[in-house]
């Protein structure tokens, strides 16, 4: 909650600034933007290698068919979840007003920063994701543990980098983006879809919690409310977490007390907590296709060329690091690659994700319960044949 506020903060200092502020100061804020886009582009490719290399690699042994049908079931959730998210989203959001009148660009004005540098990638995302699942798939099957090591620890440093140095100081590059945005003059209407964006990614939250607990109830004989209503501590501790991770416990006692064994929920819990992202991917989504209709430059683009960014998203936000803005991170270099994103809008995904991240973890460990039934049923299934 503290960094929401900063970013809300933020904000709205960086529209006081771009609108009153000298212009030294609005240069030396965009100068601040700039390079810690750099930074942030260059750890884009370091963090999908890492932790999804790591993700992998620590993924249980001893129990492939449990472990296949979990991870199936939470992958299917999750592009499902994404798909079912454009296309409302595709629909509802060209016919905002809100939305119509947020076009322009960031730096269509005369304030330049005192210094641009260059920080150029490693290599590329497409490049770190492939690397990843090599690496993880291969530790997995040689039990390379010196290498395994090394990817926990590459993790690691990574995680202390996010968590030290690039969630700090989102705040003071947020506050560069919405002042280029009100030296721009397009601030107002900006801010203006802002809130009804947030409302309609909560919205489909809801929506596919529902669909989720209706199915998972028909399947098993149980009552969705009562299935749902179950798993509510779940969601209303993670959205003071923000971390799927750090709300297992409670996502445990949650997903035991809709009759899920324990031998199951143990298994289900943990790992659905790095592997399911319905949630997120549904904000992710609704946010993209919003901040597509707003730039100028960008579209919204038929189904069939944003199937794959929701595949592959899928895949990318694997382990995605438990700090908050997780998820938005591994995505960015998706965002780029694949739909086409410039600073400017690389920085309004950040700020509208942050802003709703508690909800959309809450979404994704409220899930976790319906998937651990199904993988209960099935386990109950094989059991009785």
């Amino acid at each position: 909650m503290k960094l929401i506020l900063k970013l809300i903060a933020g904000i709205a200092g960086g529209v006081l600034i771009g609108l009153f502020a000298p212009e030294w100061i609005n240069r030396i804020l965009l100068t601040f933007q700039g390079l810690f886009s750099e930074l942030l582009t260059f750890t884009i490719p370091l963090l999908i290698f890492f932790f999804i290399t790591s993700g992998i690699a620590n993924l249980p042994q001893n129990s492939a068919n449990l472990l296949g049908r979990t991870l199936a079931i939470a992958y299917g959730s999750t592009v499902i979840a994404g798909t079912i998210a454009y296309f409302i989203t595709a629909a509802i959001v060209p016919g905002l007003s809100a939305v119509g009148g947020a076009s322009g660009e960031v730096g269509s004005h005369n304030v330049l920063p005192f210094l641009t540098l260059e920080i150029p990638p490693l290599f590329g995302v497409m490049s770190a994701l492939a690397a990843a699942f090599i690496f993880g798939l291969g530790m997995t099957a040689l039990r390379a543990k010196m290498l395994h090591q090394a990817a926990d620890e590459g993790r690691d440093i990574i995680e202390k980098l996010l968590t030290k140095v690039i969630i700090p100081l989102l705040p003071i590059y947020i506050a560069g983006v919405f002042a280029d945005l009100a030296l721009s003059g397009t601030v107002f209407s900006t801010l203006q879809t802002f809130g009804v964006i947030l409302l309609l990614a909560v919205a489909m939250h809801w929506l596919w919690l529902t669909i989720m607990f209706v199915v998972t109830g028909l399947a098993t004989g149980q009552s969705p409310i009562a299935l749902l209503k179950n798993m509510l501590p779940a969601y209303f501790t993670a959205l003071g977490t923000m971390s799927s991770a750090a709300t297992i416990p409670v996502t445990l006692q949650a997903t035991r007390s809709n009759g899920v064994s324990k031998r199951i929920a143990d298994f289900t819990i943990p790992l659905c907590a790095t592997t399911h992202l319905s949630g997120s991917i549904i904000t992710i989504t609704t946010c993209a296709i919003a901040v597509m209709a707003m730039r100028e430059g960008l579209s919204i683009p038929a189904f069939t060329e944003v199937l794959p960014f929701i595949l592959m998203l899928g895949v990318v936000m694997l382990a995605a690091p438990g700090v908050p803005g997780g998820a938005v991170m591994s995505a960015l270099g998706l965002l780029t690659s694949m739909l086409g994103f410039g600073e400017a809008a690389v920085a309004l995904m950040i700020a509208l994700y942050m802003a709703q991240d508690s909800l959309g973890t809450a979404c994704n460990v409220t899930g976790d319960g319906a998937i651990s039934l199904w993988v209960d049923k099935f386990a109950k299934d094989a059991k009785a044949d």
